[in-house]
């Protein structure tokens, strides 16, 4: 009987393809049924390399099944295991599993071997592999004396771990006497062999319990390391220590972190070899030290790092792929980079393989005077050998066969007879393992049976595939026929499909298809049959479904859903609303093939659906209730005119929930290149149904569309059937094409790839081209996979080169590309720049010039000139460089002069003036030296009044914290001011400038006094400090006052005095109204001071007082030292608080005093040196 080949079809329903499914099930290994003779078959064992715990009763399993049962032996070491005579040892019974009994007595390690199981029946012998079987091993670290380390903030540091050889190896992780994890970093890690790696330390790292623990897991228990002490000594702490041995003359200080490129720590050298076998996991690992700390890159040479199998591990130090492969062999590059530097280190990967199968044998039964094949092949790098083996025993020395002929890893059977039947064992090994199966060949001279339950009944639905079963044995191998009804027959293939595992397809089952149906099987030795019975019911069919509603809110809606069925078959109806449970509320009602929602409300819009559920079949059909929303998704999306770069899309529109669509979007997804991302398309009116859409070569194309409406977007439609559009050559080349030398003898090319869906095409690859720009080389070309960077050595430092990316794929080649300029790497500049001139401009300014360096010189792209300059002592420079803070200014491009702000006024500089490039500094200029000239000093740091007196006030200060200069001499202004605030005369006094104290004496008593002082240099007067003090009171004139003022006939002089100023003030208010004007301007012209000075408004100047008849102005001014202005920010009682008082200083007499004092109205101060109030006299005097 052969297999029926079903025909080909545009279209299969789910349910065939499940269907398919099962039958490639069905179709596997003919088995033997188990009441027949057959030779013993093992069913389960212990693995290859069995590791017991020492603690436990080892268990060795062997399970076989035959017929008749198979015995059971085993061997030890290569010999016979008798295990009646050892009393710790008991077999299961009707097994082959071992029991060793160890745990009241004996010890595993007395057990330590390689065990073998061999079943066996009359009809053979099957072998178990060989079980390697060894204790788990768990032992103490070796007793050591670890001395503490001590080392420098910054350097590099291992701790070694060096775990005791357990079985299997222990798994190494670090922690403190708290057992607690150390916290690990790019800076600090553990690596593959457990050790501690710190690529530079840092004074946190100090601790005295770094300790190395190895976690058994069979034993499940945890060995411990002594602790090792770590000390991190800083920069200061060293410079004691060096200081403290060396005298002046040579001390030195320790440098502070340093700074250096990387090196690697682990693997040691430029390159190393790894070795993994097939399937294992390869782990490579590199670990470096530096300061700043590296940062560990990988690359695959000659080829890309598989992307789903590649993992990085302990901060990208260490690169796992899994499932390895001999395609994964190659060189691998490690980089460890920081700002300072470079450095690889090529790791050659060579994947070996231990035996795989490609062709297990598989059990084989025959009648006598059949053939037959045995395959055994397999593969493994190296190539593995293959033996064979028959009962367990070489097939070399095995009893002979003449039915059966070997050839390689094939074994022929030829005639066979019942003697012939035999356990086969086939044997692939190489130096990295072994693979053993056991396959029979049973020779059966069996009549056909059916294996099938007799009148077995099948419910099929009309118009869908039935399956028939007849599951069969025999040997020689049975044919089948099927037959309908009693005198049937025998079944054609035109109708049905009969495949070779006995099962009867009727791939379109009908209302006549019922019945019964007899499976028949013959073979020589005789014939078997069995009745099955088929019946076809109706398809359950929803004949009024249930229909779209919008509704109002507050409404009610109904849905029904009428269904007819097969009578005999029970129907269930189900409601669901959007493919859930309908909501426990209330206001759902279910009445039969009734849906009703009353009050209805927002949340209740969505897809109802009625499930219409029987033994055999189902159907749903659904309706949306829509409460106004944004449209359903559009639907039956189809492709049409599909062309090169075209295609039509036309779909149907969803509802458009009660509100008007708009327009459709239409979006595509690239399967083959990025399968889930989804693309806007175009747009169309909401009137269309139809696109006619634009498209790009090697696409897979998928469609969705949306509908959009005033209120929103739809969910987008189910997609398309994808259409994959030919392939093409690229239309554009990569873009932001650079040519950057990451060091000084190498051209890094990189450049932005093209997207998948701008290759047009498979295997898409970038030509890089590349010569210099000012020689006549032609150009050098590579072609590399889809990259972003190209990196050409050996080029000469900081050299223009032309450069172009041209994409390609296995179409052809892109139009051509532009040529982009680029430079291979820069190096530090050689030059530094010469004849560097300092010009001093002014005490905190200065301007540099020198020369600029040669071109040539700067290796790189010119990016300025940076000067450092620092303030020193003469004489110290060179000693005390390392303590002096530098300040830096950089000049961009190439100015070759520049101007240094902010300097200190008679101070001692020195500078030097470095050339920069995209590398780095150049070498400095020799230093240049250059003095400020002095300049103005701040003010005094303090001035205190100390020791008043009647007559006296003694002054005390500090001088200013920068004098910027050699002080000549202090200068020292004081006035008196009266109970109105007004200022007396102003006294100027020169101080040397050695004095720190000074006593004013001859003043007046009961006085305050408001001084002004300040320090100078050769270039001027510095900021002025100002304080005030008041001289003690006489005591007996005190008391004098007190009795005149207590007399009755000054009492009464007050009180005519006073009625007297009433009436001069009524006088001047009445000449004022007719015009007349004070003669205050005339004497103010006549009595000008050469030292008044106009004040402007914002120094605290009065503004300008004028008669409102003829608005001239009369000006005021305060009278202050010639050469400062004291302003009103510097004391709450400042010069233009008595700007009036001062401004009246013009006769000794007080006349003008008189005529113009008495703005503020203030009350009268006695004394002769102060402002006075008017007085009559001086008031008649004004009028004259």
């Amino acid at each position: 009987m052969q297999l029926k080949i079903m025909p080909k079809k545009k279209r299969l329903p789910a349910g065939r393809v499940a269907l398919i499914l099962f039958l490639c099930q069905m179709i596997s290994a003919l088995e033997v049924p188990l009441d027949l003779v057959q030779p013993p078959t093992i069913t389960q064992q212990s693995p290859k390399d069995y590791i017991i715990d020492p603690r436990e009763n080892i268990v060795i399993q062997c399970e076989a099944k035959g017929k008749p049962p198979p015995s059971f032996s085993w061997t030890r070491n290569g010999t016979h295991f008798d295990i009646d005579k050892d009393p710790l040892v008991t077999m299961k019974p009707g097994s082959g599993t071992l029991t060793i009994n160890i745990m009241n007595e004996g010890k595993a390690e007395t057990y330590e071997g390689v065990y073998q199981c061999t079943a066996r029946n009359e009809r053979g012998a099957a072998i178990s592999n060989n079980i390697v079987v060894r204790p788990s091993r768990s032992p103490l670290w070796t007793k050591e004396k670890l001395e503490p380390i001590t080392l420098r903030n910054g350097q590099s540091l291992v701790l070694p771990c060096r775990p005791p050889l357990g079985l299997p190896p222990p798994i190494i992780f670090w922690m403190d006497n708290s057992f607690q994890r150390l916290p690990q970093s790019e800076r600090v890690s553990q690596g593959l062999n457990g050790d501690l790696y710190f690529s530079n330390v840092l004074p946190e790292d100090t601790r005295e319990d770094y300790i190395c623990y190895a976690r058994f897991n069979h034993t499940q228990t945890i060995q411990q390391k002594q602790p090792i002490s770590v000390k991190v000594i800083s920069v200061d702490e060293l410079n004691d220590t060096i200081a403290a041995n060396l005298s002046d003359t040579e001390f030195y200080s320790a440098k502070p972190n340093r700074e250096r490129p990387p090196t690697f720590l682990t693997p040691e050298g430029n390159t190393s070899n790894k070795e993994e076998l097939r399937g294992n996991v390869l782990s490579l690992e590199c670990i470096a030290e530096g300061l700043p700390t590296p940062v560990i890159y990988w690359i695959k040479e000659d080829g890309t790092l598989p992307t789903n199998r590649t993992f990085y591990r302990n901060f990208k130090k260490t690169l796992q792929i899994i499932q390895v492969s001999e395609a994964d062999s190659g060189n691998y590059q490690c980089i460890a980079k920081n700002a300072l530097g470079a450095i690889h280190h090529t790791i050659s990967v060579t994947v070996k393989a231990a035996p795989y199968w490609i062709l297990a044998p598989q059990n084989l039964v025959l009648s006598p005077g059949e053939d037959g094949t045995l395959i055994c092949r397999a593969n493994g790098n190296p190539k593995p050998r293959i033996s064979w083996l028959s009962n367990g025993v070489p097939i070399e020395i095995a009893p002979d066969d003449p039915s059966r002929k070997i050839d390689g890893d094939t074994i022929i059977f030829s005639n066979v007879q019942e003697r012939s039947s035999a356990v086969y064992q086939c044997n692939a090994s190489n130096e990295y393992g072994y693979l053993l199966a056991n396959a029979f060949v049973n020779v059966l001279a069996e009549p056909p049976r059916i294996l099938t339950s007799a009148n077995t009944l099948y419910q099929v639905i009309a118009n869908r595939p039935a399956l028939l079963d007849c599951a069969f044995f025999g040997s020689p191998l049975p044919t089948i026929e099927w037959f309908k009804g009693a005198k049937g027959s025998a079944l054609r293939d035109d109708i049905y499909v009969l495949h070779e595992n006995g099962t009867l397809e009727i791939p379109v089952a009908q209302k006549d298809s019922t019945g019964t149906y007899t499976c028949v099987a013959r073979n020589k030795l005789g014939m078997a049959k069995n009745e099955v019975h088929l019946e076809i019911k109706d398809p359950t069919r929803i004949i009024k479904q249930p229909e779209y509603a919008v509704v109002q809110r507050g409404s009610t809606v109904s849905f029904e859903c009428k269904v007819k069925h097969d009578h005999t078959l029970t129907l269930t109806i189900t409601w669901l609303k959007d493919n859930g449970e309908l909501p426990s509320d209330g206001r759902f009602t279910v009445d039969k093939d009734h849906l009703e929602v009353a009050d209805v409300r927002d949340s209740d819009g969505g897809a109802y659906t009625c499930v219409a559920n029987t033994t055999l079949d189902m159907v749903s059909a659904s309706a949306v209730l829509s409460v106004v929303d944004v449209p359903n998704p559009p639907f039956d999306l189809e492709l049409t005119d599909q062309l090169d770069k075209s295609v039509q899309l036309s779909w149907t529109p969803g509802d458009d929930n009660n509100s008007p669509i708009i327009e459709f979007i239409i979006e595509y997804e690239d399967a083959m290149h990025e399968a889930g991302l989804w693309h806007h398309q175009t747009k169309v009116s909401g009137m269309q149904t139809t696109a006619q859409l634009k498209l790009s070569p090697y696409v897979n194309y998928s469609f969705r569309v949306m509908a959009v409406n005033s209120l929103g977007r739809s969910l987008p439609s189910e997609p398309s059937e994808q259409y994959l559009t030919k392939a093409a050559e690229p239309d554009t080349n990569p873009t932001a094409v650079e040519g950057l030398g990451s060091e000084p003898d190498n051209l890094v090319i990189t450049w932005k790839p093209l997207n998948g869906f701008e290759s047009n095409g498979p295997g898409l690859q970038y030509k890089v081209s590349w010569r210099q720009k000012d020689g006549d080389d032609e150009w050098a070309s590579v072609v590399v996979a889809n990259v972003s960077k190209y990196i050409v050595s050996g080029t000469p430092t900081f050299v223009p080169y032309l450069i172009k990316v041209q994409a390609l794929n296995d179409v052809g080649f892109a139009p051509e590309p532009a040529v982009v300029r680029g430079h291979s790497g820069e190096d530090l500049p050689m030059v530094a720049p010469g004849n560097v001139r300092v010009n001093v401009v002014n005490s905190t300014l200065a301007e540099v010039h020198w020369d600029p360096v040669p071109p040539k010189s700067i290796r790189g792209h010119l990016q300025g000139y940076r000067i450092y300059y620092w303030k020193a002592q003469e004489g110290s420079l060179k000693r005390n460089r390392r303590h002096i803070e530098k300040k830096i200014l950089t000049f961009q491009d190439s100015k070759t002069h520049g101007m240094l702000p902010g300097l200190e006024p008679f101070s001692h500089y020195a500078l030097n003036v470095r050339v920069v490039n995209g590398k780095g500094e150049g070498p400095a200029s020799p230093d240049r030296v250059f003095n400020t000239p002095e300049g103005v000093p701040s003010a005094p740091s303090s001035l205190k009044i100390v020791n008043p007196t009647l007559d006296s006030l003694t002054l005390e200060w500090d001088p200013p914290s920068r004098p910027n200069g050699i002080l000549t001499e202090y200068t020292l202004k004081y006035q008196p001011i009266n109970s109105t605030h007004e200022l007396g005369p102003l006294v100027d006094l020169k101080i040397p400038a050695n004095k720190t104290r000074w006593t004013l004496k001859n003043l007046n008593f009961s006085t305050r006094y408001k001084f002004y002082f300040y320090a100078q240099t050769a270039a001027g007067s510095g900021s002025q400090i100002t304080e005030e003090a008041v001289t003690t009171v006489d005591e007996a004139m005190a008391s004098r006052q007190v009795d005149i003022a207590t007399q009755g006939w000054f009492i009464g002089l007050m009180c005519a005095v006073a009625l007297l100023i009433l009436i001069l003030l009524i006088v001047c208010f009445i000449r004022r109204n007719k015009g007349g004007k004070y003669p205050v301007k005339e004497k103010e012209d006549a009595h000008a001071d050469p030292e008044i000075q106009p004040m402007k408004e914002d120094d605290g100047t009065f503004g300008e007082y004028s008669d409102a008849e003829d608005h001239k102005p009369l000006k005021k001014g305060s009278r202050t030292p010639s050469d400062r202005t004291v302003k009103k920010e510097d004391s709450d009682d400042s010069l233009v608080d008595y700007g009036e008082g001062v401004n009246g200083q013009f006769n000794e007499d007080g006349s003008f005093i008189g005529q113009y004092s008495g703005k503020k109205e203030k009350e009268p101060a006695e004394g002769n040196e102060s402002s006075e109030a008017p007085s009559p006299v001086n008031a008649m005097n004004s009028f004259v």
